[in-house]
């Protein structure tokens, strides 16, 4: 699933006050007159399904609404955005894209390779919690929007005596064909360790415990996509558990599925998203893009956007969707952690392709 200096003075001075007139709420039209020329749309990268609707609601249809811009959404999978946005910046090249969102692994790659345009300056900032700031790299060349779990759905129908207790539990015959996974193993590797017997201290030196678990997992001919599909699969009956976001759980569950999920005793991986611009873009495109991404750093457009997704935000004050407020896949205090594996992003970002060829390369075996 889902992949990834300096700041233009021209943008400085007005970018504050023309913030607070787009945040406003005013029609298009109202905004300040200092404002660069509005392009007729900005173009931003999202997931398909239940994420980019969710986008939509919450920052998309507001920015349109506020600005007359329209917001076209492009859903290339992030892993292949990726080198054309980089082979864009190369190159001199106006970029695909205006806004991409991002994991903040795939994220930091292109940070670490320049080619993202740093958002220190977006006014919102001041209002996000230390979650919105991304490790291991200066400034804010990605803002995080979010955090989510890579929780342990089922459907309790296949699990009579209750949740999963240990992701070991996939392995029990009857659910041979029956369980999911991402094609990279993504949100797996981590968790997959443990129950494998290794240690997460050990990671990314020795990770061959997570590697025989892998193998393990594959004798049960698990079904292997992208964010959309677990939704569907779980809709269709095609599965009874998988590793996933608790987002796509979630989806099947609004649609009348009976779902639950779970955070077995190994734990499960904690990551976050985020937003960034590519360098290249012309100056009035460039202010623009920046204003989408103040605007998804409001409460009002966290609370729609991440009600759509079910997850935690950056910012302050946000009502938990109904029935999630202390589920495990909704984290917000620090003991609700404990059960949850965050790996840094630097060791993620120097292994992310390495785990992924891996596990391919086992599944395909």
């Amino acid at each position: 699933m889902r992949n990834r200096m300096t700041r233009r003075s021209v943008l400085r001075g007005g970018l504050a006050t023309s913030a607070a007139a787009l945040l406003s709420g005013l029609p298009a039209g109202k905004l300040l007159a200092q404002e660069p020329e509005k392009p007729t749309e900005i173009i931003v990268r999202a997931w398909g399904g239940d994420w980019v609707q969710a986008l939509k609601a919450g920052v998309s249809d507001r920015f349109t609404e506020m600005t007359g811009i329209a917001v076209r959404h492009d859903l290339t999978e992030d892993n292949e955005i990726q080198p054309k946005v980089w082979a864009a910046v190369a190159q001199n090249r106006i970029p695909p894209i205006h806004v991409n969102w991002d994991t903040t692994t795939n994220a930091t790659k292109s940070a670490l390779r320049g080619v993202t345009v740093d958002l220190s300056d977006l006014p919102n900032l001041a209002n996000t919690t230390d979650l919105a700031k991304p490790v291991g790299v200066d400034g804010y060349p990605i803002v995080n929007t979010y955090g989510y779990v890579y929780v342990l759905a089922y459907r309790p129908e296949a699990f009579p005596d209750g949740a999963p207790k240990s992701w070991r539990d996939l392995l029990d015959p009857r659910l041979k064909g029956r369980i999911a996974l991402y094609n990279d193993g993504i949100g797996f590797h981590f968790p997959a360790q443990v129950a494998g017997g290794g240690s997460l201290d050990d990671i990314p030196d020795n990770m061959d415990a997570c590697w025989e678990f892998v193998k393990e997992i594959k004798a049960q001919q698990p079904l292997l996509g992208e964010d959309p599909d677990f939704t569907t699969w779980f809709q269709n009956g095609e599965i009874d558990a998988a590793c996933t976001i608790s987002t796509n759980a979630l989806a099947a569950k609004k649609n009348g599925i009976d779902i639950a999920w779970t955070v077995p005793e190994e734990g499960c991986k904690f990551d976050t998203d985020g937003l960034w611009i590519p360098k290249g873009l012309p100056e009035n495109e460039l202010y623009w893009a920046k204003q989408y991404i103040n605007l998804a750093l409001t409460q009002e457009s966290q609370q729609i956007w991440l009600d759509g997704l079910g997850l935690p935000g950056v910012v302050p004050g946000l009502t938990p969707p109904a029935g999630l407020a202390g589920d495990p896949s909704y984290p917000t205090k620090p003991a609700d952690f404990e059960h949850l594996i965050r790996i840094s992003n630097a060791v993620q970002v120097q292994n992310e392709s390495d785990w992924f060829s891996k596990f391919k390369e086992i599944m395909q075996g």
